[in-house]
């Protein structure tokens, strides 16, 4: 039973929104009235959004959205906390609600076209058959923190990179059963219908994403290997709860296991990278030797507890 004061809501839900400004008002004022942070995407093509507040309050909401005919069918993903993990609220209004850059007349309605459903249980007993790929829907340093065992991690910045990266290795994946994941599973709905529309004929998305997998009473996250990254502070958070379960990361200057992203100190680069506490002891949280000398040129002090020259 959860008895954390807050909660963490994840969701997101394709559907046509007629008037995407007047709405985000409307929406604003509920998250404003209910003391919710978080990040909110609003767009013509639907609503993706990751809220906390108190376990009261995003009851409320919940049940605000089940009785709004455009989001009643919306599924949450529900993660206790101690307290708020995002320092505000922002609601906004795009043009997409993740964008993989296509022109319009181009892009994908997951509504019409996205790759069949597999739930944790069917997405793991497929992931163990032979000559299936496994593609992770998410950026590189997503995937840097936390995968699927073999899974196939594109290197790429952005998600609307996918489209080139995809069509370089399409030789590669030819003939072959593709699944695909994400975070929360709204990237894969376009990105397996992207795939799909490319021709392929054997595309897989695992529904509700790595958070539902992690959530799953039977699966319990098995063969995800890390931590799921989250844009918020907590900015990874556990999945596995088998056996299986590891740390894939480790510190860039001592080799030691070590899960926990930092942002390098050098402002020009502020590279997310991993490094233990003894280390940013001792070197500092810097990506190396460049970073740490322009900083310290810069009077910025080797760790944030320390006092900065003038």
């Amino acid at each position: 039973m959860n008895k954390s004061p807050y909660q963490v809501l994840l969701y997101y839900r394709y559907v046509p929104i007629p008037d995407p400004s007047g709405y985000l008002d409307s929406h604003r004022r509920l998250c404003e009235e209910l003391e919710l942070r978080g990040r909110i995407i609003i767009g013509a093509e639907g609503i993706n959004g990751t809220v906390s507040g108190t376990v009261a309050s995003t009851e409320r909401y919940m049940e605000a959205m089940r009785a709004d005919p455009l989001t009643a069918e919306m599924e949450f993903k529900i993660d206790p906390s101690e307290g708020h993990v995002f320092p505000k609220l922002s609601v906004k209004v795009r043009r997409e609600i993740v964008t993989l850059g296509l022109p319009d007349e181009g892009d994908i309605n997951p509504n019409q076209l996205t790759g069949d459903r597999l739930s944790p249980r069917e997405f793991y007993e497929a992931m163990q058959e032979e000559d299936v790929v496994v593609i992770d829907g998410r950026n590189d340093y997503e995937a840097d923190l936390g995968r699927f065992k073999n899974a196939l991690c594109p290197p790429i910045r952005n998600f609307r990179d996918f489209p080139a990266w995809l069509k370089e290795n399409t030789p590669n994946l030819r003939g072959r059963k593709i699944l695909t994941y994400c975070t929360g599973g709204i990237r894969c709905e376009k990105l397996s219908g992207y795939i799909r529309k490319e021709g392929f004929d054997q595309v897989y998305q695992l529904d509700g994403g790595i958070v539902k997998y992690g959530k799953d009473p039977e699966v319990q996250g098995r063969d995800f290997e890390g931590l799921c990254y989250v844009f918020d502070e907590r900015v990874g958070v556990e999945v596995n709860h088998t056996e299986t379960r590891k740390i894939i990361t480790h510190c860039r200057y001592c080799g030691v296991e070590e899960s926990r992203y930092g942002n390098c100190r050098w402002p020009d680069c502020n590279e997310q990278i991993f490094v233990c506490p003894a280390c940013r002891e001792n070197e500092g949280l810097f990506c190396g030797d460049a970073c740490r000398t322009a900083a310290l040129e810069a009077g910025i002090a080797l760790n944030p507890d320390e006092v900065t020259v003038s």
